[in-house]
């Protein structure tokens, strides 16, 4: 389990408290037994000192008898650990339970209430000791019960047993009491994080409020942050086709003023190209962050090829398309459209028969390879296809060599990547890899 997260946190805080409080609980409760269970020992021990004090009688020559002892059974089993004895202040044993045989208890002097001893064999035992004088007499004696420590364990031990059930039992309910409530609890976060998601892959444009009172502001703040992006970018993109406007008209009038200049010309569709990859690319690097747009794949490619097919008819090429038809991208329609048109128009002037369009979505990625039969490339010439500018048919029409420069720079900014290769086929193959 990750720390981490806040499952995790909420989950493992919870599990060390109650374990805590459970163990805190069987401390103080099994005191509590225990301290119970000796009390009765001690109780009865004490009725019966009290038994034997009440049966203690002085005959007229000063003999000290106890004429109604206690009877208590277990007084009278042999060995059996439960015992009194009845003895003078010097220590001489005037009288003592059955169950003593032919031993004697050793007890300790003065008052002891539930104090330890030690048995004939060692055996731990439970002692009570009472110094007292008769009416009328100043003999002092003192009588001695014994109880086995063994048998007042076992009481606890039974009774502790039933406790630690009890505590296990409620130790799980309240396990999976911590687990459903922080389930519960951060269900809005997943509900939130699921909306979230959907307005990344186009399937909605705002976030519902929730019904927590808690994540209401944070909902609030995001779609206000969505307003706010989506104004930016309106607005940055209206710039930018302001001024690609004022920057064509000029450069075509400065195009028709120099009609025998070839090295004017040239300079001229020079810059013409570097103008429109400047703002191809300031317009394509604010589209990943214009969330809630998704666009169909397939009437992407109709549409592109509708554009291209005089020009392919032309070379009597034959072009096939494997699109599934469920197929989105997470993205702008136009930032697909430059990617498609500038890897189909590139196969189109390449290919010698056959162009082939594959699309194929695995996960949160939409894979488009598009492969032709043309001369293709060497590995060593794709580094320098994708940079700006760079072109491998210098005599080409003006234009030319920025396309896939421009698709390498889309696809990186959606998060993607451009992989060239050779194609089945025999020439160029192009996989551009997308978000879903």
């Amino acid at each position: 389990m990750r720390l981490d997260s806040i499952r995790a946190r909420l989950l493992a805080a919870a599990a060390l408290w109650l374990t805590l409080a459970l163990l805190v609980s069987w401390w103080i409760i099994g005191a509590v037994l225990t301290r119970f269970v000796t009390d009765r020992f001690d109780a009865e021990a004490a009725a019966i000192v009290d038994t034997v004090i009440a049966g203690v009688e002085v005959a007229g020559d000063g003999t000290v008898t106890v004429a109604r002892p206690p009877t208590d059974p277990r007084l009278a089993m042999p060995l059996s650990l439960w015992a009194w004895q009845l003895q003078t202040a010097d220590g001489r044993v005037v009288a003592r339970a059955p169950s003593l045989l032919d031993l004697y208890l050793d007890p300790p002097t003065g008052l002891v209430t539930g104090g330890a001893g030690i048995g004939p064999e060692g055996e731990p035992l439970r002692v009570m000791r009472r110094p007292f004088t008769l009416a009328g007499s100043d003999s002092q004696l003192a009588v001695t019960v014994t109880a086995p420590q063994a048998e007042i364990d076992t009481a606890v031990a039974r009774v502790r047993r039933p406790l630690a059930v009890a505590l296990i039992v409620l130790g799980a309910g309240l396990a999976l009491a911590s687990v459903v409530q922080v389930g519960w609890g951060l269900r809005s976060l997943a509900r939130m994080g699921r909306d979230i998601r959907a307005i990344r892959t186009g399937q909605a444009e705002a976030l519902p409020l929730p019904p927590v009172a808690e994540l209401r502001p944070v909902a609030l703040e995001i779609n206000a942050l969505l307003d706010a992006n989506r104004t930016v970018i309106g607005r940055a993109r209206d710039h930018l086709g302001n001024l690609a406007h004022s920057l064509k008209t000029p450069m075509a009038a400065l195009a028709n003023s120099l009609p025998g200049d070839h090295a004017g010309q040239t300079l001229i569709a020079r810059m013409d190209r570097q103008i429109g990859w400047h703002l191809r690319r300031a317009r394509s690097a604010g589209s990943p962050r214009l969330l809630g747009h998704a666009t169909a794949v397939a009437p992407v490619i109709d549409d592109i090829l509708m554009v291209l097919r005089r020009a392919a008819e032309d070379r009597g090429l034959t072009v096939t398309v494997a699109c599934p038809p469920g197929a989105r991208f997470a993205g702008e329609r136009q930032d697909l459209e430059e990617i498609l048109g500038n890897l189909l128009e590139n196969a189109v002037k390449y290919a010698v028969s056959r162009i082939r369009v594959e699309v194929a979505e695995a996960g949160e990625k939409l894979a488009v390879t598009v492969a032709d039969d043309g001369p293709g490339m060497a590995d060593a010439d794709h580094a320098r296809a994708l940079s700006r500018g760079g072109r491998l048919d210098e005599m080409g029409p003006p234009g030319a060599g920025l396309g896939l420069a421009i698709v390498a720079d889309l696809a990186a900014l959606h998060g993607g990547t451009l992989r060239l290769g050779r194609a089945d086929l025999g020439g160029l193959e192009a996989r551009v890899t997308l978000p879903a």
